[in-house]
């Protein structure tokens, strides 16, 4: 395989990625325009964001469980998933009138949406098995990205919140016809171990392995929440300062952040280290969560830089934990290792997001982010080990 083909396909797959991902938070977009068309509360948005993280742990175990990988080309898989993900977005647009009906769909995205993120990764991996936590970042980047396009979808549909899902479930399907025809498994695809639930003992004694997880479970406690609650703390901010923004477009541009953040920090860990990498941006996002009420008083200048921090330093660090969580994995046990550090990371994500949108009830959103700062404090905390060590 030449090194111009190789170039060639890490763009496709990026974008792929991106586009394939693109409707995590679609019905987070949606929501100020539901409340006021379907009479609901604020409080809704813990429904509508944590049925898809639940579809996605329910996903990523039953993928795993029955070797999915195993049965069908990664690149088959990602088709058929961003297809069906293209299809449930459409009747979502076409069909959905009630709260009820909308969770089921967003449980279904979520779902989906595990055999579209994880998989886009092996399908990488397959291509570019050297170089992991740099070929991480340009792909948890177009993540990051594509979590966030739907608020710039949400932004340019002004009245019509079914707009948002039309172009979802577009290039939902333009990004599975991406990779079934242009990209395809690499020369590298190998099957995953199938998952042994026995072997959880196992590998609770790797020590290393323990670390970069308890680094991941810190980060996931802060990660998924600061994005659902980035626009309530906007939208407090543009009413306590009588200031007039875009909310749906400022949320896109904090997510999208993240994006940069994640392919910077693939870059610098070539260099620094993933361990160091993440140890860094851990530190950093805890910073902005425990100055929130601080630049929160402060005006429009100082609250672009705070959010773009925020949003830069809260994700660039998810691909080293993930290309830490496989280099320390032991490769008779990475199909079981892999698949429950994420679970067990998702799940922490439901209980977060309940958290802080059930204070926000109570103390103002810049006061309740610090129900937050426990998950990058006890994650630096349990990666200091690794600091010793340069992974790559």
């Amino acid at each position: 395989m030449t090194v111009d083909v190789k170039r060639s396909v890490l763009p496709l797959i990026v974008i792929a990625q991106f586009l394939g991902t693109a409707s995590w938070f679609a019905g987070n977009a949606v929501l100020p325009k539901l409340i006021i068309d379907w009479s609901l509360t604020s409080a809704s948005l813990v429904w509508i964001t944590n049925s898809v993280q639940l579809g996605f742990i329910v996903g990523a175990l039953v993928f795993a469980l029955f070797s999915a990988a195993d049965r069908f080309h990664p690149s088959r898989l990602f088709f058929a998933c961003t297809s069906l993900s293209s299809l449930i977005n459409l009747i979502t647009a076409l069909w959905v009138d009630t709260l009820p009906s909308l969770l089921i769909l967003r449980f279904l995205s979520g779902f989906l949406l595990a055999g579209i993120y994880p998989v886009g990764m092996k399908i990488a991996a397959s291509w570019f098995p050297h170089g992991l936590g740099r070929a991480l970042g340009y792909l948890i980047g177009a993540l990051a990205l594509g979590t966030g396009i739907s608020h710039f979808f949400a932004f340019i549909s002004i009245n019509e919140w079914q707009n948002v899902f039309y172009l979802t479930s577009l290039i939902n399907l333009v990004a599975g016809i991406l990779i079934i025809v242009f990209v395809g498994d690499g020369p590298g695809v190998a099957k995953p171990s199938r998952v042994d639930l026995s072997q959880i003992r196992r590998l609770v004694h790797i020590p290393k392995l323990r670390c970069s997880a308890g680094g991941y479970f810190g980060h996931m406690w802060e990660l998924y929440a600061v994005w659902a609650i980035a626009p309530l703390w906007i939208e407090s901010w543009v009413e306590q300062h009588d200031s007039a923004l875009n909310i749906s477009l400022i949320s896109f541009l904090i997510i999208a952040s993240g994006g940069l953040g994640c392919v910077l920090g693939g870059i610098w860990s070539q260099s620094h280290g993933s361990a160091a990498i993440a140890s860094r941006m851990l530190i950093t996002s805890g910073l902005c969560c425990l100055l929130s009420p601080v630049f929160f008083q402060l005006s429009l200048p100082w609250i672009g830089l705070f959010w773009f921090i925020w949003g830069f330093s809260v994700v660039a660090d998810s691909p080293q934990f993930s290309a830490l969580s496989a280099q320390y994995s032991p490769a008779d046990a990475m199909g079981s290792s892999l698949t429950l550090i994420n679970a067990i990371g998702f799940t922490m994500t439901l209980i977060s997001i309940q958290l802080i949108v059930g204070l926000i009830q109570w103390i103002p959103v810049h006061w309740a982010v610090w129900i937050l700062l426990p998950g990058p404090v006890l994650g630096v905390i349990a990666m200091r080990p690794l600091q010793r060590y340069q992974p790559k």
